[in-house]
């Protein structure tokens, strides 16, 4: 069983030590620790959390610091924990203590899926278009197109349309 710890590295307000919170984790035993860094305006804020949980496998255990490291909103939550159970791996936070495996995994599960059903879907995804200026200038400085999605949050797909619109047409 490989135990993984995930940490979010931000100032959430909440007075949390991110090193302090890793330490904890690799005390528990965690064999690896990941931490995830705010991401930039339009980017996914759970990158490291969503490549975890498409790598995690079954009988292996996800750490967390708090259960609101796993998604910005109930929904988020959620589905982490939904993932986590197709995948055939466990949950445990730390702070407050609780586990997906036993009586209170129960309980965590229909809290979680009770807060989901009433949150619209979407909550806590708030993209901001990528300005087409945007790509251009990104562009121009040599960036390909990958890295311009990545910076700007966006698909590559997005990325390609736009700089499609402002190049001169064929005649």
């Amino acid at each position: 069983m490989l135990r993984i710890g995930y940490v979010r590295l931000q100032d959430d307000g909440s007075g949390a030590d991110p090193a302090a919170e890793t330490a904890a984790l690799r005390a528990l035993g965690c064999h690896v620790v990941r931490a995830e860094e705010p991401a930039r305006p339009g980017g996914d804020d759970f990158a490291m959390l969503h490549s975890i949980l498409e790598f995690i496998g079954g009988g292996d255990e996800l750490v967390v610091g708090r259960l609101e490291h796993l998604g910005a909103s109930g929904r988020a939550m959620w589905e982490a924990l939904q993932a986590l159970e197709r995948r055939g791996a466990a949950l445990r936070g730390v702070e407050p203590e609780l586990s997906r495996v036993g009586p209170g995994g129960l309980a965590l599960r229909a809290a979680l899926e009770a807060v989901a059903a009433v949150e619209p879907v979407g909550a806590g995804r708030h993209r901001r278009p990528a300005a087409a200026q945007d790509i251009r200038a990104l562009q121009r400085a040599g960036i390909g197109p990958v890295e311009i999605a990545r910076r700007l949050g966006v698909s590559r797909m997005t990325v390609w349309r736009k700089l499609k619109a402002v190049e001169p047409c064929p005649t």
